[in-house]
């Protein structure tokens, strides 16, 4: 076994297409609501203007400022992988612009999220793209670097095959094995919300659902 800060890992398996299929028909607050609300990453900005990312967690480790271990991600990754890069949060040195987003494109990935910079901004009007910032000063290539180790973005920790669902909203990241309750329980959750929204749309001033909250957590 290699020593922490050299590992590359196999490439994660992608999750299934129906699973993918059927998140992309859920918002994140709906994911998020039912992980406690303190799972998914804070502090990035998203980049694209249109597209929803989902797809699986092909996650990077790298030295700030450093991208040559992307490189090597780029020649493992298959169609459906998400790069999902733990650049320690640095924004001094862009890790990825049009060029590595075009290879990567090119193979299958469907989205970047990147904790650290992006540079090439224009590139991702259109690609799902999650960073930290912008930088217009290019990485250096290095190393070291390892893949498809844990990492963590925006506070959380992500692992390898790991699905990402990110939206305008933000980016979520959950365990492949977690998916089915989770859609299930986001389905539950959507209903509820619009049973709210025809209550609000009644235009009454009392609504249920808060006097009911209201009630069990105010002691009168």
């Amino acid at each position: 076994m290699s020593l922490p800060g050299f590992r590359i890992n196999p490439a994660p398996n992608v999750a299934p297409e129906g699973v993918i299929d059927r998140l992309k028909n859920v918002v994140t607050p709906h994911l998020s609501d039912n992980m406690g609300r303190l799972v998914g990453a804070v502090g990035l900005t998203r980049f694209n203007k249109t597209g929803k990312l989902v797809g699986t967690a092909f996650t990077v480790k790298t030295r700030p400022g450093d991208n040559l271990i992307i490189y090597k991600a780029l020649m493992m990754m298959q169609s459906g992988h998400v790069l999902v890069v733990d650049g320690g949060g640095e924004q001094h040195n862009a890790l990825v612009g049009e060029l590595v987003k075009l290879h990567a494109e090119q193979h299958g990935c469907v989205g970047f999220v990147i904790d650290g910079s992006i540079r090439d901004v224009a590139a991702f009007e259109a690609f799902p793209c999650y960073a930290r910032s912008i930088s217009h000063r290019g990485p250096y290539k290095d190393g070291p670097g390892e893949l498809n180790v844990p990492v963590s973005i925006g506070g959380q920790v992500v692992n390898a095959g790991d699905l990402v669902v990110g939206d305008e909203d933000g980016v979520v990241f959950f365990p492949q094995d977690s998916a089915e309750e989770l859609l299930a329980l986001a389905s539950k959750h959507a209903e509820k919300e619009r049973g709210i929204q025809d209550e609000i749309a009644t235009g009454r001033r009392e609504q249920q659902w808060i006097e009911k909250l209201l009630h069990d957590k105010i002691v009168t």
